[in-house]
């Protein structure tokens, strides 16, 4: 039996692994990663090389914790490619924060103790965090992530080595190429002479892990679709954006063969690229490992009829995600749409291509909201949510906004399940999960009010339920 190294983001046993990996189940790929001593390479489990004694593997449960242990990626499969392996972090509110703010360049412009502040954590717990996780301090975990990233602009894009650099986050071409060196162990030129990507526009590749149910999610941002801010086809969901200074739009097509969307994007500069795409991952849920989700919650309310793949249709960030909200208290879906698109009609930015782009919070903040013909209390409303932001009162935390008169949990729960994509939100006074729990007439689900049995994943049993009725 292959020995095991102690890796804590390891969440399967060394039978599961090996099991996965000779039989290149997709559903694993991202879960872990398979060390080859006899190369010194690392993969993922569904990589098409020779397979290599059990005796010669190791297994571990990130890319940067195989990457802590000497292995560099492998250049077929390409590690940076996999889906996320989220089993862990359903319960773990900190070091899954401390994750998404890396991942989104926090360390690029602020310093450790910066970032531990706005955790409200010490900057020693966040290191023993990580290195019980990843056996890497937090700013090598992000050294790393960037890498990874540019690799994956390396293999996938035509961009000049300049462009990946700044893409990918680093300040100068000197410092990308000794960090690219280290953590890799080649150059980025090395990477690009191995594979020359094809001339076209900027086109991702983005994996998920299956099953994924992209009817049910297209039928979902069918249901709630603004005109001009997003488009939709039977393969296909696309919408404009801005990050920071960042404008642009995605189109993401759905390739179920190969489990993955292929995402192209057109931005005006690239500095933020990585944050956007981890954004549009996010949006489609892309790094959901539902096997383990409804497990879960069939396990919790037995009987309760369950549809594989389902996943959490995301918005584009948590303030557009507050403003629909509040357009959708107590009207229909169809009324709530009706608002949204007169609010984006009137106050959303047109671009040279005649798509527009979200209101910004100075935009609706600015603005009597008259031309909504809805009533004075909710344009109260959204004028004070719009301001707070703008003034910084508030934040992306949506659980702060219950100061804000006409902000009620409902309305700060729906803009963390779909702007966050929280994973364990009950939304417990939601007309449609009323409905659903009468149709179904669960006897577990009605005598659990608050669904405590699904935590952590609270968000997949409405989205189940939800389901039953949309």
């Amino acid at each position: 039996m292959t020995q095991r190294l102690h890796d804590d983001s390891l969440t399967l046993t060394a039978a599961q692994c090996q099991q996965a990996r000779l039989s290149r189940d997709p559903r694993f790929d991202g879960r872990f990663f398979i060390g080859v001593t006899t190369t010194g390479i690392y993969c993922r489990p569904i990589c098409p090389a020779v397979l290599p004694r059990e005796s010669h593997v190791h297994y571990y449960g990130s890319a940067v914790a195989a990457a802590s242990a000497g292995y560099r990626p492998c250049l077929r499969c390409r590690p940076d490619s996999a889906p996320e392996s989220p089993a862990w972090r359903g319960s773990q509110t900190t070091f899954t924060r401390a994750l998404q703010l890396i991942d989104q360049g926090a360390l690029q412009h602020q310093k450790l103790p910066e970032l531990c502040d706005r955790l409200g954590v010490g900057e020693r717990y966040l290191r023993q965090l990580f290195q019980r996780r990843f056996g890497v301090s937090p700013k090598r975990y992000a050294l790393y992530r960037q890498c990874l990233f540019a690799k994956q602009l390396l293999h996938q894009s035509t961009l000049p080595v300049t462009d990946v650099a700044l893409a990918s986050g680093f300040s100068s071409l000197r410092r990308f190429n000794d960090a690219f060196k280290r953590h890799i162990g080649l150059t980025p030129s090395e990477i690009r002479r191995q594979r020359a990507p094809k001339p076209g526009p900027l086109t991702l590749r983005l994996a998920y892990r299956p099953p994924y149910e992209w009817s049910r999610l297209r039928h979902f941002f069918a249901l709630h679709l603004t005109h001009g801010i997003e488009w939709i086809g039977d393969d296909h969901y696309g919408r404009t954006i801005r990050w920071g200074e960042t404008t642009g739009s995605f189109t993401a097509c759905h390739d179920a063969r190969h489990h993955r969307f292929d995402v192209s994007l057109a931005l005006d500069r690239l500095d933020q690229l990585n944050a956007i795409v981890r954004q549009i991952r996010q949006l489609l849920d892309l790094d959901a490992d539902t096997t383990i989700i409804e497990t879960h919650l069939g396990n919790a309310y037995p009987g309760l009829a369950l549809t594989p793949g389902l996943r959490l249709p995301g918005s584009w960030g948590i303030f557009e995600a507050g403003i629909r909200a509040v357009l959708g208290q107590q009207v229909s879906i169809a009324a709530a749409n009706r608002l949204t698109q007169r609010l984006v009609d009137t106050l959303g930015e047109r671009d040279a291509q005649g798509r527009v782009r979200f209101p910004t919070p100075a935009a609706i903040a600015g603005s009597d909201l008259a031309f909504l013909g809805m009533p004075a209390s909710r344009r109260d409303t959204l004028g004070r949510l719009a301001n707070a932001y703008v003034t910084g009162e508030i934040g992306d935390d949506p659980a702060s906004w219950t100061q804000l008169k006409g902000i009620g949990p409902w309305t700060a729960d729906v803009a963390a399940f779909r702007g966050a994509g929280h994973p364990d939100i009950w939304l417990a006074s939601d007309l449609g999960i009323k409905r659903a729990l009468k149709r179904l007439d669960h006897a577990a689900l009605n005598e659990d009010t608050s669904a405590e049995r699904a935590s952590p994943w609270r968000s997949y049993l409405t989205l189940q339920l939800w389901n039953h009725i949309l």
